[in-house]
């Protein structure tokens, strides 16, 4: 390689880097010294050179040096390390003893060299850098909604294009009466997003609580405003859910304001959900209250309350019993999840007076 080409070759590498830190926002700079640290480590495996051995890139023309610092003294004990004055006054005049020297000894083709570490790094700062801003992107989701196109289904994980990286729908975080085919647009919710050795990873969910929290959240105007707050939530994913809401503002009705006219705003919810019930009832500060209003729809004649041992006992009219329970026992037990109490129901037999 002439030296003509190995100088447009060196312009080459810095006009590469200055686009890559434009583009991708990779710092030319860090591309620069990783580039130095890596021939450093060429330079000492193929030649041989000591350990005050420099590398340096100049940063404009892109010219690669390699050179020795030695210090100046009168009887040189270390070739490797020290100079004579004499001979340094030869390469830089006017140098004492105790002074440093830069002596330069870049080896013959070592812009071969040069040219092929400097692509490695770029490459690799390149990859590191995607996955940078990937991990970035996506770490500010977490535990929020994120929209992707699903790519193809493979013993039954669901794989989905994020458009910056794809992630696994994996089957334990599907709801069973869910399907979905290729192309089909999907939401999900981001559980977490970890940085790993082969970039990040993004868990995601279709059967997590917050999901539907998240749901009503971009549904509801009062709860994007935090006029209305989604106290808790309990979920049997593709069954039923139940949520806890509390308005801020006396004059706004809570579930009402989730329900929507005509109950727009909930169907929205329950048309992505593909079909799960949904029961909104208000919260309240007093266990007896709330454990109540999450028996609904059962109606409730009484509700003893040990706060310290978060247990409660309720009792319900006879013909109420089966409802306050619920299928399979699902209402009584979502009701639990959502208040936090261990709640035993009993009921109330119909008297037999006239």
């Amino acid at each position: 390689m002439s030296k003509a080409e190995n100088r447009d070759d060196n312009r080459e590498l810095i006009r590469a880097l200055d686009e890559i830190e434009k583009e991708k926002e990779i710092s030319k700079e860090v591309m620069l010294k990783t580039i130095e640290e890596s021939l450093l480590t060429a330079c000492k495996n193929q030649f041989g050179k000591s350990d005050n051995v420099k590398v340096s890139i100049d940063r404009y023309s892109g010219e690669v040096k390699v050179y020795t610092v030695k210090t100046v003294v009168e009887d040189v004990m270390d070739d490797l390390t020290e100079i004579s004055v004499s001979d340094a006054d030869d390469i830089c005049p006017g140098k004492q003893v105790g002074d440093e020297v830069e002596i330069i000894v870049t080896p013959k083709n070592f812009g071969r060299i040069a040219a092929q570490k400097a692509k490695q790094v770029v490459v690799q700062k390149i990859r590191e850098g995607e996955r940078e801003i990937i991990y970035n992107h996506f770490s500010e989701k977490e535990r929020d909604i994120v929209t992707g196109t699903v790519q193809r289904i493979v013993g039954g994980n669901i794989s989905v294009d994020l458009g910056k990286t794809d992630t696994i729908l994996s089957t334990t975080e599907q709801v069973p009466t869910e399907h979905f085919k290729p192309t089909e647009r999907i939401k999900l919710y981001v559980v977490e997003v970890k940085k790993t050795s082969k970039g990040p990873r993004i868990t995601v969910s279709r059967t997590h609580p917050e999901f539907v929290k998240r749901l009503f959240e971009y549904e509801v105007t009062e709860v994007q405003d935090g006029t209305v707050e989604i106290k808790s939530v309990a979920r049997e994913a593709g069954s039923r859910t139940k949520i806890a809401v509390y308005s801020n503002n006396p004059d706004v009705d809570p579930v009402g304001a989730c329900v929507g006219v005509n109950g727009i705003r909930v169907n929205a919810v329950v048309e992505e959900l593909h079909g799960e019930k949904i029961d909104i009832i208000n919260w309240s500060e007093d266990p007896a209250k709330f454990i109540e209003n999450a028996l609904s729809p059962a109606k409730v004649i009484s509700v003893n309350v040990d706060e310290e041992e978060k247990t409660a006992n309720v009792l319900v009219p006879d013909f109420q019993l089966s409802l306050a329970i619920g299928k399979e026992g699902q209402n009584a037990r979502l009701a639990a999840r959502l208040t936090g109490y261990k709640i035993d129901i009993k009921s109330e037999p119909v008297s037999e007076e006239a």
